[in-house]
């Protein structure tokens, strides 16, 4: 049992894992911004003025930092995409200052990242040691990555995650993909190849909690299943799994492009991304493949619908 800090505590992922780390038998404290209803146990900070109650670092032994604004949210503006990288600088850089003036115990910090770090790869197998691409989202990944490694100056253990597409029946990239099938269309991106690093959402907590629990691991881990999909197999599996009729059916990548921009880069990078190091660090993928993921995650939702 340890005490462990969540920051981004209340997205899709910091949820889940904080779920399952309870499970374990550790103590979570959080930390975000300042909210009606604040709970024992949960801190506020905001970055952006520099500021964070200290009181949230008492005894804590490891914090895992998944706070950032959400890249998805909103047109890449200048200022958006201004926002959604001083998000992640701001807080990994207070939380570094105060770390190196006020006595603590924390010895880990364990920060998400992304597979955007390697832009777009082709069939090309993407490991840990290749450079970032030179892309926005590699940009924003390369500088997360660069400030959370400086915790090492000051004692403390650093593991970045590059977390591929979440799979999730709470949300995340799935209702997304299949937000056509109703109509009885399953639309995938006519671009080859396209590889998504797909990943069941407690496979992404629990190389978190598996950093956590292992002082072994250090640096930058790509956290996929072992076998990432193209688009269009990862779409047949959808329909299979939920014995959909949908017609699977090609979508130009331009028209992608015209509706979205430079955001387009989210969904058009082919990244066929290794987990053979997170793997190779003992790990053990709970969801290996996408039907035992898919299988999962379906038959958690049929359940929702029932009760």
């Amino acid at each position: 049992m340890s005490i462990i800090l969540i920051t981004g505590a209340t997205g899709l992922i910091g949820s889940r894992l904080r779920e399952m780390l309870l499970k374990k038998g550790h103590i979570i404290k959080t930390i975000g911004r300042p909210v009606n209803g604040q709970t024992k146990d949960a801190y506020t900070w905001e970055p952006d003025k520099g500021h964070m109650n200290e009181n949230a670092l008492k005894g804590v032994g490891t914090i895992i930092h998944l706070a950032g604004a959400g890249v998805a949210d909103s047109r890449w503006t200048k200022a958006r995409k201004q926002e959604i990288i001083s998000s992640r600088i701001q807080s990994t850089r207070l939380l570094y200052d105060t770390l190196s003036r006020t006595p603590n115990h924390v010895r880990t910090i364990i920060s998400a990242s992304a597979s955007g770090y390697y832009g777009d790869g082709g069939s090309v197998w993407l490991t840990e040691d290749m450079a970032p691409a030179d892309t926005f989202l590699a940009e924003v990944t390369r500088q997360w990555e660069s400030e959370v490694a400086r915790f090492e100056a000051i004692g403390i253990r650093h593991v970045s995650c590059r977390i591929g597409i979440v799979l999730s029946d709470r949300g995340g990239a799935l209702p997304e993909l299949m937000r056509t099938m109703p109509l009885g269309v399953a639309g995938y991106f006519a671009k080859e190849p396209l590889y998504y690093p797909w990943v069941h959402i407690d496979d992404v907590c629990g190389a978190f909690i598996h950093a956590a629990e292992h002082s072994g691991l250090r640096g930058s881990y790509n956290v996929n299943a072992p076998e990432p999909l193209t688009i269009k197999d990862l779409m047949k599996e959808i329909i299979d799994a939920r014995q959909s009729r949908a017609l699977l059916m090609p979508v130009p990548s331009f028209a992608l492009r015209l509706a979205m921009g430079e955001m387009a880069e989210m969904l058009l990078s082919s990244q066929r991304c290794s987990s053979s190091k997170l793997r190779g660090a003992g790990y053990k993928f709970t969801y290996p493949t996408i039907g035992s993921a898919l299988k999962e995650i379906f038959t958690q939702d049929k359940e929702g619908q029932n009760q």
